[in-house]
């Protein structure tokens, strides 16, 4: 992590020749048309956003990038955007206004605009380089960064996409300030979530500024993106498909997605609530195999207490049905020839892939879960 200037911080995601950087700090949207000039290839980009985000900070972007052709694609809000239809609706939109290969794509948004916006530009016309402007806490520490992209089908969540890598992620914190507090508190799960996967002394910092962070004291706030980005930018560089390490940063996912699906990607459900309530149950289940100790599960339950997070208890109506749980979790995509794989504790701040994992004691604990909900 190098300073990019008195007032952002710079985190590389060394890829080779693809590598690129993730700037962090306040205010960085007003200057978004002078970081992304040396990206551009030709003065054309098409950003792609989403209604609420347009009518916040759609002005903003218009007059950043006021020295470049634009052509806007406002899209409805919601994670049913992550669809076939949506694809093809943003897809439709960039064959009629006629861009090109050495045009570029920017995703303006949040974790969904980021997803759908990455794997619109991976295959249009077999690819055409885009950019990442993140606006909200779970995307600027976690979704935009790394090249994962996709869209969600019946089966479950992100089962079809491609690793396709941005040219640059602009993370400007000032604009998490327009956020509901439900929505900060979705990111900040993926903020903990690298403590828990590998980072202890991350962790106790959390434990100790989570309320700073929370209420985007600007240190604070800072200090949190950047260690979170530099972190995976780390596990990407060294794992960039998925082949072992990277793995790790689905802590608590398989059963997020479960829940996710089962919430039926309703709005319900944000992910970053399903993710911190699936890293209480991986915990959970670590502990029942007797991989970490109770008195680590209780940390993290403590944690998410006292910052407001999401717990199992919250979600206890999506736990009814194990039987449909386990099948939402044999679809997910991280699985290898039949088995589960499951990321797992050895303790706060040490995580590891569970190939293979036992899809019984899975499902037996899920029904332990569903028989605590259903007899109340």
């Amino acid at each position: 992590m190098t300073q990019a200037s008195n007032a952002s911080k710079s985190v590389t995601v060394d890829l080779g020749h693809r590598s690129y950087d993730i700037i962090i700090g306040d205010n960085l949207l007003s200057q978004a048309g002078a970081l992304i000039e040396p990206h551009l290839q030709a003065c054309r980009t098409a950003i792609v956003t989403d209604e609420n985000v347009y009518a916040l900070h759609g002005k903003a972007i218009e007059t950043a990038l006021s020295a470049y052709e634009k052509y806007m694609i406002v899209l409805p809000v919601g994670e049913s955007q992550k669809s076939f239809e949506g694809l093809q609706s943003v897809l439709d939109k960039l064959f009629e206004a006629g861009f090109d290969r050495n045009d570029t794509i920017v995703a303006f948004g949040g974790g969904v605009i980021g997803d759908l916006t990455g794997f619109a530009a991976s295959i249009y016309k077999r690819g055409c380089q885009f950019i990442q402007i993140p606006t909200t806490l779970l995307a600027q520490v976690d979704s935009s960064v790394g090249g994962k992209t996709a869209i969600n089908n019946k089966y479950g969540k992100n089962l079809i996409g491609a690793f396709y890598q941005p040219q640059l992620v602009i993370a400007d914190t000032s604009v998490l300030k327009t956020l509901p507090v439900r929505e900060l508190k979705a990111g900040y799960a993926e903020v903990l979530k690298y403590g828990l996967l590998g980072d202890r002394a991350f962790f106790d910092w959390l434990d100790e500024n989570g309320a700073d962070v929370l209420t985007l004291k600007p240190e604070a706030i800072a200090q949190a993106v950047a260690i979170s980005c530099q972190t995976k930018a780390r596990i990407v560089a060294a794992d960039e498909r998925e082949r072992g390490e990277r793995a790790l940063l689905n802590l608590g996912h398989t059963f997020a997605h479960a829940l996710e699906l089962e919430a039926g990607y309703s709005g319900d459900l944000l992910h970053g609530e399903a993710v911190s309530a699936g890293m209480e149950m991986a915990f959970e289940f670590s502990a029942l195999q007797g991989h970490c100790v109770l008195d680590d599960v209780n940390t993290l339950k403590k944690h998410l207490d006292k910052t407001g997070l999401t717990s199992i208890n919250d979600v206890a109506h999506l736990l009814k049905n194990s039987d449909a749980l386990i099948d939402h979790m044999n679809q997910d995509k991280k699985n290898e020839g039949g088995n589960l794989t499951l990321i797992l504790a050895k303790s706060i701040g040490e995580s590891f892939v569970q190939r293979g994992a036992s899809r019984s004691k899975a499902h037996a604990y899920l029904k332990t879960l569903s028989e605590k909900v259903n007899s109340k």
